[in-house]
């Protein structure tokens, strides 16, 4: 049966507008915090993606649609967020109060601190700098809800005379339903992800090897506290994932439709240029 497991959960609960990648349980949308603002998102091949500017800081907004408690494992590209195991289902993740939205902005480093997300080149990614390029890129969330235990009813039975009475049957536990514990091997949260290459290999070129990832950014006051969630099922209710890279190579792979006008020289231009 599934394990009752540590988790942790935000302080704070922020609102924010509708997330990027929609989910039947959680919405998640990626904030610029260094432009303050949220990413624009396309979709394509059934995918939603956004285009994240080197440099800048990010964050990720998740927000929970539901009435009760959920607990999310977030992964970010292939990696746990909060204990930088390769992701998988199965781990540790945030646990979102009923309709509450947060932003994730770091790597866990402590219930107080978060090392700041940032959109940096592939070989300066958290990922590749610990050996663990394959799936840079891609952000997902591994929803599951909470197990509700409802108290079983004490079994009824008629008395009998006093000398034939038995020893009323002492109250029991709730018997946990039978099932096995969630396996530590399943499949990263964020699911196995396509290459930038492989989506359009004759498109790219270079650009694949220039694709972003996620960085290991300066250390930040995140305050988390640490609480008890046990989860429904082994595994997730649903899995809700986004897609990133640079701009130029959302172009290049055709995501984005180039805006660009043909050059070439313009027979009437608006306004006669001074001389030099």
């Amino acid at each position: 049966m599934p394990t009752r497991r540590a988790v942790l959960m935000l302080l704070t609960a922020l609102a924010g507008p509708p997330a990027c990648a929609t989910g039947t349980l959680v919405d998640m949308r990626l904030l610029d915090r260094s432009q303050g603002q949220a990413l624009d998102t396309w979709r394509y091949r059934d995918a939603a993606w956004v285009a994240g500017q080197p440099g800048n800081r990010y964050a990720v907004q998740l927000t929970n649609r539901t009435d009760a408690r959920v607990l999310v494992v977030l992964s970010i590209d292939g990696i746990n967020a909060i204990s930088g195991e390769t992701a998988a289902v199965g781990q540790t993740g945030y646990v979102l109060a009923p309709h509450a939205t947060a932003e994730i902005t770091g790597w866990r480093k402590s219930l107080s601190e978060a090392a700041a997300f940032y959109f940096t080149s592939l070989p300066d990614s958290y990922a590749a700098r610990t050996d663990r390029p394959e799936n840079v890129g891609v952000i997902g969330a591994a929803v599951y809800r909470e197990r509700v235990w409802r108290p079983q009813p004490r079994p009824s039975y008629s008395p009998a005379p006093y000398s034939q009475r038995e020893p009323a049957p002492m109250a029991q536990r709730d018997a946990a339903p039978s099932g096995e514990s969630a396996p530590r091997s399943e499949a990263a949260a964020a699911g196995s992800s396509d290459s930038v290459a492989r989506a359009a290999p004759e498109a790219l070129g270079k650009a694949a090897e220039k694709r972003l990832g996620t960085g290991h950014g300066e250390r930040e006051y995140s305050p988390t506290s640490q609480v008890a969630f046990e989860r429904a099922t082994s595994q997730p209710a649903e899995i809700v994932k986004v897609r990133y890279d640079s701009y130029q190579n959302l172009v290049a792979i055709g995501v984005i439709e180039s805006r660009r006008e043909p050059y070439g020289p313009d027979p009437f231009p608006r306004f006669a240029p001074d001389p030099r």
